[in-house]
């Protein structure tokens, strides 16, 4: 049985097409994507970038291949706004999820529902500004014509749901990241939608209960693809929901940490989790549990900045990141480049912090960059032990962990062995898993059982004496954010 994948990811769209049978990925492609970026944070990107990539991708694929797939599904970056006209027109361009420039709607909707704590307790989530709902009360402030013209709020796989199929819903998964479904009853809030309009709730698409298949592939789009109209459309998910199923993230416990271009850290819950300090985003899975969830908006995106100031390739630099010891000797960054979702600092700027006539040097630099984002991921570590999830071990995925030394970091500044999958293209994997299940009707755990492998040359085991020596590293980052927090105000 052929199932196949799509990523929508910020830098690319990805295509993976796996047989079920001889459990390989039998055709992978990629059409990388460009980005607008602008003052105060803007980041958009077009609609029709993804469709046209999608085509590229879709036709580097042998055709043969594309008329067995059997059905698909689709991991979308989360968060994204996409307003859609009654004819199915994209009305604006896109802010994703890395657009810091609504903060000041973050407060509106806030104050305008009495105020952040109350929000997010009824609701699971404060409303920050990465989440999709400021990004809509912005459009309609600044652009009132165009808003009265959409008919559709959708999310970016969402829109390539549509593409695919010709239906407008939403799962309850990337629904949670909206900041307007309450997670605890799967529902949009009314309260909520009416701060941003009171015409906004009949623009908000049907939130699926469960996971389905929610079609099939259209006429258009099988023409344009090389697909079968008989080929299954899932109802697919955010890339943070795939990247679960594809990395076994499916039961109480399993955590996975992400080094892409945003960090995430997450786990399955089978109950809704409710963070109280509001350091965890109470979001729903796509598998049918739950899935509290940091987030960082600078991962790589740290590294790779600091790479290409000093002009090193990824191998070279961590190279000098190991000639440095833990704590980088006092010096600490704090990568909040674009802004900073955990911590809320959406003003944020990137610090280096602790510099001395000695540890001013390339190795140390190195070495507290990826300290410095490495630091962050502990802020969701903490949560979840805070609030009963055990920890095991952690499942790492994304660029970064192909970096053994990044991995050994991880593995000693959380105190957890690490691991790695076999298959890097998480998001991508876990959509074409989640097509098998829901075709198969097979329980999640047993699919992810029988179709995940690890590569045990990749594993990480903690240094508990390095560990115990980042926790009081870890405490005097913490220091440092906490005095340059009101200088991000």
């Amino acid at each position: 049985m052929y199932v196949a994948g799509i990523d929508a990811g910020t830098q690319s769209i990805k295509v993976v097409v796996y047989d079920s049978a001889s459990r390989k990925i039998i055709a992978d492609s990629s059409c990388p994507l460009d980005l607008i970026t602008g003052e105060n944070g803007l980041r958009e990107q077009k609609a029709d970038w993804w469709l046209n990539a999608l085509r590229s991708c879709f036709s580097a694929i042998d055709g043969d291949i594309r008329s067995r797939i059997e059905a698909v599904s689709v991991s979308g970056q989360q968060h994204g706004f996409v307003p859609v006209s009654k004819d199915g027109e994209v009305l604006y361009n896109v802010k994703l999820w890395c657009d810091t420039s609504t903060a000041a709607e973050c407060r509106e909707i806030e104050e305008a529902y009495g105020g952040r704590e109350k929000i997010a307790s009824t609701l699971g989530n404060p409303i920050l500004p990465g989440y999709t709902a400021s990004k809509i009360l912005w459009f309609r402030k600044n652009h009132p014509d165009l808003y009265g013209r959409m008919a559709h709020v959708m999310l970016p796989h969402d829109y390539l749901n549509y593409y695919l199929s010709g239906r407008v819903v939403m799962e309850r998964g990337d629904a949670s990241g909206t900041g307007l479904m309450n997670i605890f009853t799967g529902k949009w809030d009314s309260k909520a939608v009416e701060a941003i309009s009171p015409d906004l709730m009949a623009k908000l698409p049907e939130i699926l209960p469960e996971p389905a298949i929610i079609g099939s592939v259209s006429e258009t789009a099988a023409k344009e693809l090389g697909l079968s109209t008989e080929c299954k459309v899932a109802s697919g998910g955010g890339d943070n929901m795939m990247s679960a199923i594809g990395t076994g993230a499916v039961s109480d416990g399993d955590v996975t940490m992400s080094l892409g271009t945003s960090g995430t850290l997450f786990a399955s819950s089978s109950k809704p989790f409710y963070d109280s300090k509001n350091r965890l985003a109470s979001f729903a899975s796509s598998h049918g549990t739950w899935l509290p969830l940091l987030c960082t908006m600078n991962c790589t995106v740290a590294s790779e900045l600091m790479r290409a100031m000093m002009e090193l390739g990824v191998k070279e630099f961590d190279a000098q990141a190991e000639a440095s010891e833990p704590g980088a000797h006092g010096l600490y960054l704090l990568p909040f480049f674009n802004g900073e979702r955990i911590p809320d600092l959406p003003n944020g700027k990137g610090v280096l912090v602790g510099m001395t006539m000695d540890n001013v040097t390339r190795e140390d630099i190195a070495r507290a960059t990826l300290e410095g984002v490495t630091y962050e991921f502990l802020l969701g570590l903490e949560a979840f032990r805070e609030n009963g999830i055990a920890v095991r071990q952690i499942t790492m995925t994304g660029g970064g962990s192909k970096s053994r030394f990044w991995r050994q970091l991880a593995a000693d500044m959380t105190g957890c062995p690490v691991r790695v999958a076999r298959i890097s293209e998480a998001a991508a994997f876990g959509s074409a898993l989640q097509a098998l299940w829901l075709i198969s009707g097979k329980p999640i755990k047993e699919i992810a059982e029988e179709h995940l492998a690890f590569d045990e040359s990749k594993s990480a085991v903690p240094d508990m004496e390095k560990h115990e020596a980042y926790m009081k590293h870890y405490a005097k980052w913490m220091e440092y954010v906490t005095a340059m927090t009101p200088l991000f105000s």
